[in-house]
Protein backbone atom coordinates (compact mmCIF):
# COMPACT_ATOMS: atom_id res chain seq x y z
CA UNK A 1 0.00 0.00 0.00
CA UNK A 2 1.59 3.49 -0.61
CA UNK A 3 2.35 5.11 2.06
CA UNK A 4 0.96 8.69 2.71
CA UNK A 5 3.10 10.39 4.55
CA UNK A 6 4.30 13.74 3.51
CA UNK A 7 7.58 14.49 3.32
CA UNK A 8 9.19 16.21 6.19
CA UNK A 9 9.44 20.05 6.19
CA UNK A 10 13.17 21.11 6.60
CA UNK A 11 13.59 24.29 8.41
CA UNK A 12 17.13 24.80 7.17
CA UNK A 13 16.00 25.08 3.07
CA UNK A 14 15.21 28.62 1.74
CA UNK A 15 13.29 27.44 -1.47
CA UNK A 16 10.02 24.78 -1.72
CA UNK A 17 9.77 22.49 -4.11
CA UNK A 18 7.77 24.49 -6.49
CA UNK A 19 10.54 27.54 -6.61
CA UNK A 20 13.34 24.73 -6.82
CA UNK A 21 11.21 23.32 -9.95
CA UNK A 22 11.36 27.14 -11.58
CA UNK A 23 14.85 26.91 -10.86
CA UNK A 24 15.95 24.12 -12.49
CA UNK A 25 13.84 25.13 -15.53
CA UNK A 26 15.67 28.43 -16.09
CA UNK A 27 18.57 26.35 -16.27
CA UNK A 28 17.40 23.71 -18.54
CA UNK A 29 16.23 26.71 -20.87
CA UNK A 30 19.87 27.72 -20.48
CA UNK A 31 21.03 24.16 -21.33
CA UNK A 32 19.13 24.56 -24.41
CA UNK A 33 19.97 27.58 -25.25
CA UNK A 34 23.56 26.19 -25.86
CA UNK A 35 23.04 23.38 -27.12
CA UNK A 36 21.02 25.22 -30.01
CA UNK A 37 23.04 28.59 -30.30
CA UNK A 38 25.96 29.21 -28.36
CA UNK A 39 28.40 25.92 -28.57
CA UNK A 40 29.49 26.70 -32.55
CA UNK A 41 30.04 30.25 -31.84
CA UNK A 42 32.04 30.52 -27.94
CA UNK A 43 32.39 27.13 -26.82
CA UNK A 44 33.53 28.15 -23.41
CA UNK A 45 30.70 30.26 -22.63
CA UNK A 46 28.23 27.25 -23.47
CA UNK A 47 30.38 24.64 -21.43
CA UNK A 48 29.69 27.17 -19.07
CA UNK A 49 25.61 27.17 -19.96
CA UNK A 50 25.63 23.24 -19.90
CA UNK A 51 27.23 23.02 -16.32
CA UNK A 52 23.75 25.39 -14.96
CA UNK A 53 22.15 23.19 -17.28
CA UNK A 54 22.88 19.88 -15.17
CA UNK A 55 20.91 20.97 -12.43
CA UNK A 56 17.78 19.69 -14.22
CA UNK A 57 17.31 16.28 -14.91
CA UNK A 58 18.78 14.91 -11.47
CA UNK A 59 16.22 17.54 -9.43
CA UNK A 60 13.53 16.37 -11.64
CA UNK A 61 14.59 12.68 -10.59
CA UNK A 62 14.38 13.54 -7.33
CA UNK A 63 11.09 14.80 -6.71
CA UNK A 64 9.73 12.46 -8.93
CA UNK A 65 11.43 9.50 -6.34
CA UNK A 66 9.57 12.12 -3.75
CA UNK A 67 6.51 12.39 -6.12
CA UNK A 68 5.42 8.62 -5.46
CA UNK A 69 4.41 9.60 -1.92
CA UNK A 70 2.63 13.32 -2.13
CA UNK A 71 0.88 12.48 -5.11
CA UNK A 72 -2.93 11.29 -4.70
CA UNK A 73 -3.14 8.87 -7.46
CA UNK A 74 0.53 7.39 -8.41
CA UNK A 75 -1.50 5.96 -11.51
CA UNK A 76 -2.61 9.03 -12.92
CA UNK A 77 0.72 10.63 -12.20
CA UNK A 78 2.76 7.85 -14.49
CA UNK A 79 -0.25 8.38 -17.60
CA UNK A 80 0.50 12.24 -17.19
CA UNK A 81 4.18 11.79 -16.89
CA UNK A 82 3.50 9.00 -20.18
CA UNK A 83 1.26 11.25 -22.22
CA UNK A 84 3.49 14.37 -22.03
CA UNK A 85 6.48 12.36 -23.23
CA UNK A 86 4.33 11.26 -25.90
CA UNK A 87 3.72 14.84 -26.83
CA UNK A 88 7.38 15.76 -26.42
CA UNK A 89 8.28 13.11 -28.64
CA UNK A 90 8.41 15.29 -32.17
CA UNK A 91 9.18 18.56 -30.53
CA UNK A 92 12.32 16.58 -28.95
CA UNK A 93 13.46 15.02 -32.36
CA UNK A 94 12.96 18.14 -33.98
CA UNK A 95 14.65 20.60 -31.53
CA UNK A 96 17.97 17.61 -31.46
CA UNK A 97 17.82 17.35 -35.15
CA UNK A 98 15.72 19.22 -37.49
CA UNK A 99 13.85 16.56 -38.43
CA UNK A 100 10.38 14.80 -37.69
CA UNK A 101 9.93 11.53 -36.39
CA UNK A 102 8.91 9.87 -39.01
CA UNK A 103 11.26 10.47 -42.34
CA UNK A 104 12.70 9.38 -45.13
CA UNK A 105 16.00 8.29 -45.57
CA UNK A 106 16.80 6.80 -48.97
CA UNK A 107 13.38 5.73 -49.95
CA UNK A 108 12.63 4.10 -46.75
CA UNK A 109 10.58 5.15 -43.84
CA UNK A 110 12.84 5.82 -40.58
CA UNK A 111 11.40 6.05 -37.20
CA UNK A 112 13.53 8.38 -34.79
CA UNK A 113 13.16 6.71 -31.35
CA UNK A 114 14.91 9.55 -29.22
CA UNK A 115 13.11 10.53 -26.39
CA UNK A 116 13.33 13.75 -23.92
CA UNK A 117 13.45 13.51 -20.02
CA UNK A 118 9.99 13.49 -19.35
CA UNK A 119 10.19 10.31 -21.39
CA UNK A 120 13.04 8.78 -18.58
CA UNK A 121 11.24 9.98 -15.69
CA UNK A 122 8.13 8.20 -16.74
CA UNK A 123 10.47 5.15 -16.53
CA UNK A 124 11.72 6.43 -13.00
CA UNK A 125 8.07 6.45 -11.56
CA UNK A 126 7.50 3.07 -13.36
CA UNK A 127 10.54 1.44 -11.15
CA UNK A 128 9.27 2.59 -8.52
CA UNK A 129 5.57 1.19 -8.84
CA UNK A 130 7.19 -1.78 -9.84
CA UNK A 131 9.25 -2.06 -6.76
CA UNK A 132 6.34 -1.67 -4.86
CA UNK A 133 4.15 -4.44 -6.55
CA UNK A 134 2.86 -6.88 -4.21
CA UNK A 135 2.66 -9.02 -6.66
CA UNK A 136 6.32 -9.53 -7.77
CA UNK A 137 8.73 -11.17 -6.40
CA UNK A 138 12.18 -9.61 -5.88
CA UNK A 139 14.03 -11.25 -8.54
CA UNK A 140 11.38 -10.13 -10.95
CA UNK A 141 11.76 -6.86 -10.08
CA UNK A 142 14.99 -6.29 -10.44
CA UNK A 143 14.91 -7.99 -13.87
CA UNK A 144 11.93 -5.04 -14.98
CA UNK A 145 14.08 -2.23 -13.33
CA UNK A 146 17.09 -3.30 -15.39
CA UNK A 147 14.88 -3.73 -18.80
CA UNK A 148 13.96 -0.26 -17.89
CA UNK A 149 17.30 1.02 -17.29
CA UNK A 150 18.00 -0.41 -21.09
CA UNK A 151 15.09 1.10 -22.56
CA UNK A 152 15.97 4.82 -21.04
CA UNK A 153 19.17 5.03 -23.40
CA UNK A 154 17.31 6.14 -25.90
CA UNK A 155 15.93 9.10 -23.41
CA UNK A 156 17.80 12.10 -22.51
CA UNK A 157 19.52 11.45 -18.71
CA UNK A 158 19.21 7.63 -20.04
CA UNK A 159 19.36 5.00 -16.79
CA UNK A 160 20.39 7.82 -14.56
CA UNK A 161 17.09 9.42 -13.95
CA UNK A 162 15.36 5.87 -13.56
CA UNK A 163 17.92 5.02 -10.70
CA UNK A 164 17.91 8.59 -9.45
CA UNK A 165 13.81 8.45 -8.81
CA UNK A 166 13.98 4.86 -7.26
CA UNK A 167 16.97 5.24 -5.03
CA UNK A 168 15.43 8.33 -3.77
CA UNK A 169 12.08 6.16 -3.16
CA UNK A 170 13.81 3.39 -1.96
CA UNK A 171 15.80 5.25 0.53
CA UNK A 172 13.58 8.10 1.74
CA UNK A 173 14.17 6.90 5.34
CA UNK A 174 17.96 7.11 4.99
CA UNK A 175 19.39 9.98 4.44
CA UNK A 176 23.03 8.65 4.28
CA UNK A 177 22.05 6.22 1.61
CA UNK A 178 19.84 8.12 -0.68
CA UNK A 179 22.26 11.00 -0.89
CA UNK A 180 24.92 8.46 -1.45
CA UNK A 181 23.18 6.29 -3.75
CA UNK A 182 21.46 9.32 -5.67
CA UNK A 183 24.69 11.69 -5.95
CA UNK A 184 26.86 8.56 -7.62
CA UNK A 185 24.03 7.40 -9.73
CA UNK A 186 24.63 10.78 -11.96
CA UNK A 187 28.08 11.21 -10.73
CA UNK A 188 29.83 8.09 -11.84
CA UNK A 189 28.31 7.71 -15.50
CA UNK A 190 29.54 11.52 -16.52
CA UNK A 191 32.82 11.11 -14.93
CA UNK A 192 33.79 8.29 -17.13
CA UNK A 193 32.67 10.34 -19.56
CA UNK A 194 35.99 12.49 -18.92
CA UNK A 195 39.04 10.06 -19.86
CA UNK A 196 36.83 9.46 -22.84
CA UNK A 197 35.44 12.42 -24.46
CA UNK A 198 38.49 14.91 -22.55
CA UNK A 199 38.06 16.68 -19.39
CA UNK A 200 38.05 20.33 -22.47
CA UNK A 201 34.48 18.76 -24.18
CA UNK A 202 33.00 17.48 -20.88
CA UNK A 203 33.81 19.05 -18.02
CA UNK A 204 30.85 20.65 -17.84
CA UNK A 205 28.94 17.13 -16.88
CA UNK A 206 30.58 17.45 -13.34
CA UNK A 207 27.82 20.05 -12.88
CA UNK A 208 25.67 17.22 -11.44
CA UNK A 209 27.37 17.82 -8.39
CA UNK A 210 25.18 21.00 -7.31
CA UNK A 211 22.61 18.93 -7.49
CA UNK A 212 22.84 17.39 -3.97
CA UNK A 213 24.49 20.54 -2.73
CA UNK A 214 21.24 22.55 -3.92
CA UNK A 215 18.64 20.16 -2.64
CA UNK A 216 20.63 19.51 0.55
CA UNK A 217 21.36 22.73 1.85
CA UNK A 218 18.06 25.10 -0.26
CA UNK A 219 15.52 22.96 -0.32
CA UNK A 220 12.77 23.16 2.89
CA UNK A 221 10.98 19.95 2.17
CA UNK A 222 7.78 21.79 1.17
CA UNK A 223 5.46 21.65 -1.49
CA UNK A 224 4.69 25.19 -1.89
CA UNK A 225 1.89 26.78 -3.52
CA UNK A 226 -0.54 24.00 -4.46
CA UNK A 227 -2.00 25.96 -7.45
CA UNK A 228 -2.65 24.22 -10.82
CA UNK A 229 -0.49 26.57 -12.52
CA UNK A 230 2.96 25.26 -10.20
CA UNK A 231 1.36 21.25 -11.26
CA UNK A 232 1.50 22.31 -15.23
CA UNK A 233 3.50 24.59 -16.29
CA UNK A 234 6.99 21.90 -16.62
CA UNK A 235 4.24 20.03 -18.51
CA UNK A 236 3.52 22.71 -20.88
CA UNK A 237 6.97 24.82 -21.41
CA UNK A 238 8.61 21.66 -21.56
CA UNK A 239 7.22 20.61 -24.95
CA UNK A 240 6.84 24.57 -26.14
CA UNK A 241 10.01 26.00 -25.43
CA UNK A 242 11.56 23.55 -27.72
CA UNK A 243 9.19 23.77 -30.62
CA UNK A 244 10.32 27.54 -30.09
CA UNK A 245 13.88 26.73 -30.02
CA UNK A 246 13.95 24.37 -33.11
CA UNK A 247 12.03 26.74 -35.04
CA UNK A 248 14.68 29.03 -34.81
CA UNK A 249 17.50 26.59 -34.93
CA UNK A 250 16.17 25.11 -38.05
CA UNK A 251 13.54 26.63 -39.28
CA UNK A 252 9.47 25.40 -40.27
Amino acid sequence: MKDTLAVPADSRGYFNRNQIKYIVIVAMLIDHLAWGFVDAVNPLLGACMHFVGRLTGPTMAYFVGEGYFYTRNVSNYQKRLALFALISWPAYVYFESGTFVLYLEYGHLMINPAQSVIFTLFLGISAIRIWESARMKKPAKIACIILLCLLACIGDWAFMDVLGCLFVHIYRSRPKAKWTAFTLTFFIPNALLLPVAGFHAAWFQMGVLLVPLMLGFLYNGQCGSKAKIHKWFFYLFYPAHLVVLGVLKWGI
